[in-house]
């Protein structure tokens, strides 16, 4: 077996930032104390792609890239360095935006269901036609078709002409083809292949089919036999059957450490997979939560629900935007799944309402079918009507060999995840630290104990599995939530200012203003063009006002114009400035002492690229922005250069959380978690000490500094270290016994302690 990484830090690989400046990467990921270098996806995407999960080819490495010979070069730098690999890779689906870039996709276009790739995608045969709802609006579109170089061409869209079928006007060539093209808004409804959500530029892969899977999984299978040591797996609940394929996924990597994209709502369990973790979701929301004060929620509410007029629960708008996407995006799954039981009144209101009512992404076949069966109940219950299909749905629920049942459990988590993660959490802005993937806005924040029985459960149920707080995919950097968590410490302060800019600059959506407000009230660093591209986006997926496929131009150059006035109108930019500097300190605390305890506690910790310097950013595309590793690079070894005998100040932000990361990657490297034990303080402010031994290894962070400072300080609050020596690789001190926290935490709000027998001479070293 392969051994688990101590660590990963990802890296974006794309056009900009291929394989070959990843190599030359390594020296200083291996000085950071990285345990392995963590890439996402690499076989051939669509030209230009800056992420990767469109892949066309998936029998090759994409030459945008690096290619064959990147993947060589960074695989000789990563071996020289003793840093494994891991490579994110991406079953669901492909990318069909530009056909011809997709050999297999251009294929069934040219052949329809006699391609010899027909049966790779998942798409409805029983249909005239394959649909690609590509067209404008205007209804004679269909006119500006015109044949170029043997291809049907639509603008810049380009389409294979088959056999025999090339003469005549365009329009007559076109309505030949076994796919005919049609508005791009009957993807919504009449769509007769399945997609990525509710993407129609990314057609979903029947996985399913072992000859499928043997014939887009042989890179892959040579990527495991050219060294790499483990696998990211992208988005398993859209697969018909997610067991079956990470059973052959282990089959074909045995050794290998495999993790998946799973999202675990709370109290959710990992089915029972050969895998060794999610992707470290479940964890990030404890990590943030608990430098959330709960203390405070009923008074946030207030002034949300005051400010805001919104006296919805979150359930509400989580069950609200999950109705939404099924009438307006999802129409064309509910249509085909409705249509595998024509002999049901009601079936497509049955399916949509249940959807709405499931709590966690999906069901499992067979086993795992307890809360399909609940939400069908609760239709039930609700709609009598409704019952005799109720219960003969129920009856074919479980069975895994029902297409059916298989297509409930794959629509379901693509309606929770457009529904809630995707416009709820847009729409239910109480506290939006809280608002992100996997998380729980409906709760407010993780007690102490709470998160120690979390930590404890991970090393004992799952300590291989990967921990986060920053992905390609999180809808705020980790540090931008460290921001935001510091508001429910100053719940009056945060009330007087958000008063002053919603009345100063009002949003013609009270809920956007209040999510918008947030970012701007916490975060120093954000320019004016980055804010306003997160508004844009955030406005359209809370779908109030405005949208993805219809906007409002009026109501989005309200939210802009209002967000200007933040930059433009000197009394409001003061009351901002004011804001930031008061809370500051808090912020800084709450960033380190969040990265520091996930560095530290069971499972294996990702660093997203950059995160190592206090990253500002905001949901993607924001946060794949280019990383300036030269900076980096520098600091770290001036850094190691200048702190043998004192370690930084903690007046740059930066600096002290590279010196942080830095460290505690190294100390995981050396002392990975073997036990879990809380260390509570005494004293007055001993709730503002979080702290655990995990065997060797001990850290703590401070929790709600700004109430501490408040409170004057620590006082007499002291802990007891386990019977030893310890130092702390932070500052070189070195501590026994009993000792005051204000001493252990004198220079940063966090401390990162060793046995003494076990360090370093020098420290830093």
């Amino acid at each position: 077996m392969t051994p688990v990484p101590s660590s990963t830090y990802r890296l974006q690989i794309r056009p900009g930032f291929t394989l070959y400046e990843a190599a030359e990467l390594t020296d200083y990921l291996a000085e950071l104390g990285v345990g392995a270098i963590y890439l996402s996806p690499l076989l051939t995407s669509v030209t230009g792609s800056d992420h990767g999960y469109d892949v066309t080819d998936p029998t090759r490495l994409d030459p945008q890239r690096g290619g064959e010979d990147g993947f060589a070069a960074l695989l000789k730098a990563a071996g020289a360095r003793d840093l494994p690999v891991v490579v994110d890779i991406v079953p669901n689906h492909l990318g069909v935006d530009v056909p011809e870039q997709n050999p297999a996709w251009w294929d069934v276009l040219l052949h329809g269901r006699q391609s010899a790739y027909a049966s790779w995608f998942d798409i409805d045969w029983t249909a005239d036609k394959l649909l690609i709802p590509i067209l404008g609006d205007d209804p004679d579109e269909l006119q500006r078709l015109q044949i170029d170089d043997g291809r049907l061409c639509y603008w810049e869209h380009r389409y294979p002409i088959a056999p025999g079928t090339g003469h005549g006007t365009a329009q007559e060539i076109h309505d030949r083809q076994h796919y005919r093209l049609v508005n791009h808004r009957r993807g919504q409804t009449e769509l007769g292949y399945r997609r990525f959500f509710a993407v129609n530029t990314l057609a979903a892969v029947r996985m399913e089919d072992p000859a499928v899977f043997e014939a887009t999984h042989r890179r892959v299978a040579d990527l495991i036999r050219q060294g790499v040591a483990g696998l990211r797996v992208d988005h398993p609940d859209g697969l018909a059957d997610p067991a079956g394929y990470l059973q052959r996924l282990r089959d074909l990597a045995p050794d290998a450490w495999i993790v998946v994209e799973k999202i675990l709502e709370p109290g959710e369990e990992l089915p029972d997979w050969p895998v060794a973790g999610t992707t470290g979701y479940d964890a990030l929301t404890d990590f943030t939560g608990v430098f959330v004060d709960p203390a405070a929620e009923a008074e946030l509410t207030a002034i949300y629900q005051q400010l805001t007029g919104d006296h919805r629960s979150v359930a509400d708008h989580e069950r609200a935007g999950k109705r939404l996407v099924l009438d307006d995006l999802f129409g064309s799954e509910l249509r085909r799944i409705a249509a595998l039981a024509p002999e049901l009144p009601k079936t497509r209101a049955v399916i949509a309402d249940a959807a709405t009512r499931l709590d966690v992404y999906r069901g499992y076949l067979p086993d795992d079918v307890g809360p399909m069966i609940t939400a069908l109940a609760a239709t039930a219950q609700d709609h009598p009507e409704w019952s005799d299909t109720v219960q003969r749905l129920s009856a074919r629920i479980g069975d895994p060999d029902d297409e059916f049942a298989i297509r409930f459990c794959q629509l379901t988590g693509a309606v929770m995840a457009k529904g809630v993660e995707d416009t709820a959490f847009y729409r239910a802005n109480r506290l939006t630290c809280l608002n992100e993937v996997g998380g729980n806005p409906g709760g407010f924040g993780v007690e102490p104990d709470a998160f120690h029985r979390a930590q404890a459960a991970r090393l004992r149920y799952a300590p291989d599995t990967m921990t986060t707080l920053s992905t390609h995919d999180t809808k705020r950097s980790e540090d931008v939530r460290a921001a935001i968590a510091v508001l429910a410490e100053v719940p009056q302060r945060w009330r007087e200012l958000c008063t002053a800019l919603m009345t100063a600059a009002p949003m013609p959506e009270p809920t956007i203003g209040y999510l918008l407000w947030q970012v701007v009230a916490t975060v120093e660093t954000i320019g004016r063009d980055r804010l306003h591209a997160y508004a844009e986006k955030a406005m359209r997926e809370a779908a109030l006002g405005t949208g993805w496929l219809d906007q409002d131009a009026d109501f989005e150059t309200a939210v802009h114009g209002a967000l200007d006035r933040a930059y433009d109108d000197p009394e409001l930019a003061g009351l901002i400035a004011a804001f930031r500097t008061e809370i500051r300190p808090a912020v800084i605390s709450n960033l380190l002492g969040q990265k520091l305890l996930q560095l530290l506690a069971p499972g294996v910790p990702d660093v997203y690229q950059g995160t190592e310097f206090v990253d500002d950013s905001l949901v993607d595309p924001d946060n794949r922005r280019p990383v300036d590793f030269t900076r980096r690079r520098q600091w770290l070894a001036a850094l190691n250069e200048l702190t043998r005998t004192e370690p930084p100040g903690a007046d740059d932000p930066d600096e002290v959380k590279l010196w942080v990361t830095s460290r505690a990657l190294r100390a995981r490297r050396d002392f990975p978690p073997t036990s879990y034990r809380p260390l509570p303080a005494d004293g007055v402010a001993a709730a503002h000490l979080l702290g655990f031994d995990v065997g060797g290894l001990i850290g703590f962070a401070t929790r709600l500094p700004y109430g501490l400072a408040q409170r004057g300080g620590w006082g007499d609050t002291s802990i007891d270290l386990p019977n030893e020596a310890w130092t702390d690789r932070l500052t070189g001190a070195t501590h026994t016994g009993r000792i005051a926290v204000e001493r252990l935490l004198d220079r940063y709000p966090v401390a990162l302690l060793v046995r003494s027998a076990t360090e370093p001479s020098e420290p830093g070293d």
